[in-house]
């Protein structure tokens, strides 16, 4: 729901809209939900007219039961993590609702290294969705390449421990995601767009075009990372050796994947898979024999 109103004024469903950035008709549909919720909406036609609550109507906190009111405060809790000014808002609601926070949650979607850089990206991208605007960047893709890329943004997305911006790419003609740390050159443009994203359904996977079934053997010492990346995928023989059989990209993000375990990770199968990673293993040697 996007609408907060002001008692003291009455603006009209266009204002409304404009002001909050969305469509009229998404204007008209919250002003029913909040009319089914037992709040009193006052609309009056004409020139001055608008819409507004009743100047006497204060908002009673039993509209919502003791479990409603403590989801809120935790959702808020969650959402410091991206959004300032949401601190003000909690102690707000906390002081009506006379509840005290028990403080048991806290998000933090930055990794342990602080990425100032990243979190303006986020902020910008963020601002592009809600004035839907069109921006511009370079991206760097998982075969290499560095392309630049014009899109609508439609949403930010958190998935597998990484930010991803899904969007209609303009060169693609075509939904896709961007992973926000490979985003470089981000540029918001003066270009509006018109397309309502409000019930675009995302994909619920990232679509890779080309998956390869690959068997790998890792070292007991990068237990702690297969079992929190492969979960129930893996066994494990009398040495402590973990196996894990996955269906990686066909393409450089395989081959840099399994490196980034350094020694613990050997591959298995496909014998042709083996082979390209023994000779990129000589390729990096040859760099550091002089």
């Amino acid at each position: 729901m996007c609408i907060i109103f002001y008692r003291t004024e009455r603006q009209p469903p266009p204002e409304l809209a404009q002001k909050f950035e969305v469509s009229i008709r998404t204007v008209y549909r919250d002003i029913d939900a909040i009319s089914s919720a037992g709040i009193p909406i006052y609309a009056t036609q004409g020139k001055g007219g608008g819409i507004s609550i009743l100047n006497d109507y204060t908002l009673d906190k039993s509209l919502f039961s003791e479990q409603e009111q403590e989801q809120m405060l935790t959702a808020l809790q969650g959402m410091t993590a991206t959004e300032k000014g949401s601190n003000e808002l909690f102690t707000k609601l906390s002081g009506l609702f006379q509840m005290k926070s028990t403080n048991w949650i806290e998000v933090d979607f930055s990794d342990w290294v602080h990425r100032c850089l990243q979190q303006d990206i986020f902020n910008i991208i963020k601002e592009a969705i809600f004035q839907k605007r069109v921006i511009s960047f370079c991206y760097f893709s998982g075969k290499g390449k560095k392309e630049k890329r014009n899109v609508r943004p439609v949403r930010l997305v958190f998935k597998s421990k990484s930010w991803y911006l899904y969007s209609f790419c303009l060169l693609r003609n075509d939904y896709r995601f961007f992973k926000l740390s490979r985003i470089k050159e981000l540029e918001m443009l003066s270009e509006t767009f018109t397309q309502d994203f409000t019930s675009t359904k995302i994909e619920k996977q990232l679509q890779v075009e080309n998956t390869i079934a690959v068997k790998l053997k890792f070292d007991k010492q990068a237990a702690f990372r297969v079992y929190d990346e492969f979960a129930d995928k893996i066994t494990e023989d009398s040495q402590g050796n973990l196996y894990v059989q996955a269906d990686l990209p066909d393409n450089e993000i395989l081959y840099s994947y399994v490196m980034s375990f350094s020694n613990c990770a050997e591959i298995i199968e496909p014998q042709t898979i083996r082979e390209q990673m023994k000779k990129r293993l000589q390729e990096m040697q040859e760099k550091y024999r002089t």
